[in-house]
């Protein structure tokens, strides 16, 4: 009989295409991914693997087995979902990421009310940028990804994710405290088209944001610093060394020499959870839904 967990094993390297993109998926070594291989193998009777250049590749029969685990696991994973309704609790294992900011401003609270309510929930969380938490919530490597759009940049979503509304989260911008225009009440993108900007990382979602933005408001923004944890930003811009856009979910606490103004235009990012719809009854994808709702309710 074909072992469950090496058909899982040969699922993840079809899906990530390497050793290590598998071993990563499944949180377990490189090692243990060839190991499983290597019994797999001699299950079937049949070599599943061949050397590709420094990596692997499927052989025709790996690709054929591979297609049937797919479709075993779903129907194994549809399984484990009815049982886990039928049942009423949430139980088991939950695997949810969100990008930093959300994993800073949420988890907290969300993951204390959980291990609370629901003692036989095992909880496993990381952070992950939007599109890799959407990527792997298709993938089934997660039940339930954190992500973000922006008011006027949504972030695309394939067929098959159930959503929900988690908060709005408003964004400033950021100046050293000595700025010009550091005391104002309201100021608009445009008033800074002069200035040095501190963004996030090149392609990530936020910073493809930032440039459609400000280039929509008719000027080209001189990229001076680039970091991706919104705190490194604000510690640049205290600094003196520029200004940015700072979301107020999971800022605090806010470093000295920092002042935030409101945009008069508001600027913010619709924070929302994704799973997918055929888990949509598992008891613990929706405990861990309202356990989000109340994290964002206590944030006001």
């Amino acid at each position: 009989m074909l072992n469950l967990e090496r058909l899982r094993t040969l699922d993840a390297l079809a899906r990530h295409g390497s050793v290590s993109g598998a071993a990563a998926g499944l949180h377990v070594t490189t090692s243990a991914v060839s190991q499983q291989m290597s019994k797999l193998e001699r299950e079937v009777g049949q070599q599943l693997l061949a050397k590709n250049g420094r990596g692997v590749r499927l052989t025709d029969a790996g690709r054929l087995l591979a297609d049937h685990a797919a479709r075993i696991l779903s129907q194994v994973e549809l399984a484990q979902s009815d049982l886990e309704a039928q049942r009423g609790q949430a139980v088991g294992e939950l695997r949810i990421s969100a990008f930093p900011s959300a994993a800073r401003g949420l988890f907290p609270a969300t993951l204390a009310a959980l291990r609370a309510g629901h003692p036989g929930l095992r909880v496993r969380s990381q952070e992950l940028e939007p599109a890799a938490g959407v990527a792997r919530v298709i993938r089934g490597d997660l039940d339930l990804a954190v992500v973000l759009d922006w008011y006027n940049k949504p972030l695309p979503l394939p067929e098959g994710l159930a959503k929900e509304s988690l908060l709005d989260d408003p964004a400033d911008v950021a100046l050293p405290e000595g700025h010009p225009l550091a005391d104002r009440a309201e100021v608009e993108l445009e008033d800074f088209a002069d200035e040095e900007w501190i963004t996030w990382a090149e392609g990530e979602f936020c910073h493809e944001w930032l440039m459609y933005t400000l280039r929509s408001k008719g000027f080209e923004p001189r990229i001076a610093h680039r970091a991706v944890e919104h705190h490194t930003q604000l510690a640049l811009v205290a600094a003196g060394l520029g200004i940015c856009v700072a979301p107020r979910l999971g800022r605090e606490p806010m470093p000295r020499g920092v002042r935030t103004v409101p945009v008069r235009h508001r600027v913010r990012r619709h924070v929302y959870a994704v799973w997918r719809a055929d888990a949509d009854r598992r008891p613990s994808i929706r405990a861990a839904v309202k356990a989000l709702h109340g994290a964002a309710a206590g944030r006001g």
